[in-house]
């Protein structure tokens, strides 16, 4: 079965801003959420910095999120993003297992390990975090797989990725570089339960 069916049903609602032609998605995907990722509070100045060392990158995300797959045995990764603020290239990323969170730094031009992990616990994040790493647990879907389909419906390539609570579903937020622009993908992995359903049980953590 392909990357693509996996996701089955995504949200059938698209988005573009008006600087962005509409993206017509594969046959296989009945629809994405999709829109300009580009206004995050940042200056243009430090946007086109930042791209530029991403483009300069030699460790692509998909290849990191192979590297962190093998840090932590049987752990889940739940989100990961480009980052190029401090002056060198690495991909921040966060794996979950059972009720640990670790958080790992990949550098972009090696693909090594910077650095240790550090591991926090669940039970310090807020409720809605708490809650989608619950969600997490009830779906199929590796974060790798949502950046597949985002990668292959955009033609880009993908800068970070995680996971938001929209509507109480768990959604795939993927952020792709796609020709000189931004954009932002959202796929719900079919079989997500419903978060807001599900408060008590994430207190226990």
């Amino acid at each position: 079965m392909s990357k693509e069916k996996l996701f089955g049903t995504l949200l059938t609602l698209l988005i573009c801003a008006p600087s962005y032609a509409g993206t017509a998605l594969d046959g296989e995907i009945n629809g994405a959420q999709e829109q300009d990722a580009s206004d995050n509070g940042l200056t243009d100045e430090a946007i086109s910095r930042e791209l530029e060392l991403f483009r300069g990158a030699e460790v692509s995300l998909r290849q990191a999120l192979k590297i962190a797959d093998g840090l932590d045995p049987g752990s889940r990764i739940v989100d990961i993003s480009f980052d190029g603020a401090s002056g060198s290239s690495v991909y921040r990323v966060k794996t979950f297992q059972l009720d640990r969170i670790w958080a790992d730094t990949i550098d972009a031009k090696t693909g090594k390990v910077a650095g240790n992990a550090t591991a926090s616990s669940m039970s310090e994040l807020n409720l809605e975090d708490r809650l989608n790493l619950i969600a997490m647990q009830s779906v199929r879907q590796e974060l790798a797989d949502a950046v597949f389909v985002a990668e292959d419906s955009t033609s880009g390539k993908a800068l970070s990725g995680g996971v938001m609570n929209e509507a109480g579903k768990l959604i795939f937020v993927i952020v792709v570089l796609s020709g000189t622009g931004l954009k932002q993908v959202m796929l719900e992995p079919p079989g997500a339960k419903n978060l807001e359903a599900r408060p008590s049980r994430s207190k226990q953590h």
